[in-house]
């Protein structure tokens, strides 16, 4: 039968991204161990980011006249930039000042000074962290990004500035986060509110 795909299309089935409490964040937040942890935790939570454009900024990324962290080479190799809330320059600023080698690039530096930090090390520690918070979902640091984007929604930012925060190349990528906001769905009135059923008793 030549044409068959043509005929019958499979759908990908959406899958809802695993969003935490603002609770939840605070305490997997403080089961952290290490500035630098906790410090890469804020920035994960704080702008959006994806964990390797975390690890990949530099020193001059920061602008903190501008209040601004650009994202170099970010998904689909494009720039942009992101918000630089005053906590999180001040806890950036206490993680510099923490540091017996201060950075020649990166941030984040690993054991080399000029190369990143590896993710996976970042991984396990947020990951233990939200054991430790008695988190029973998986944590990790794409969900802080999901929870990012999920929380700007309820505090009630506009669905195309997050968008453009996170990178998406697509709307409706970021539209997905209307299904996991409890805000959003639960300033919908239901109909059952206009019906006089007048109690089950």
């Amino acid at each position: 039968m030549s044409g068959c795909s043509n005929i019958f299309h499979i759908k990908k089935r959406v899958k809802f991204p695993t969003v935490l409490s603002k609770e939840e964040v605070l305490s997997v937040y403080n089961n952290l161990n290490g500035i630098k942890y906790k410090t890469i935790f804020l920035i994960l939570y704080g702008t959006g980011l994806r964990i390797s454009e975390a690890l990949s900024l530099q020193i001059k990324d920061i602008d903190s006249d501008r209040m601004i962290i650009t994202v170099r080479n970010g998904k689909g190799a494009k720039d942009r930039c992101v918000m630089l809330s005053p906590k999180l320059l001040n806890s950036l600023r206490d993680y510099y000042k923490s540091l017996k080698k201060k950075p020649l690039s990166y941030l984040f530096f690993g054991r080399d000074l000029n190369k990143p930090m590896i993710s996976r090390w970042v991984q396990h520690n947020i990951s233990l962290a939200g054991k430790k918070a008695g988190v029973t979902r998986p944590v990790t640091p794409h969900v802080l990004r999901h929870s990012f984007a999920t929380h700007l929604l309820e505090s009630g930012v506009d669905v195309r500035r997050i968008q453009l925060l996170m990178g998406h190349k697509s709307l409706r990528t970021t539209a997905i986060y209307m299904n996991v906001s409890a805000d959003f769905i639960n300033k919908t009135k239901s109909p059952i509110e206009n019906l006089d059923t007048g109690g089950l008793l």
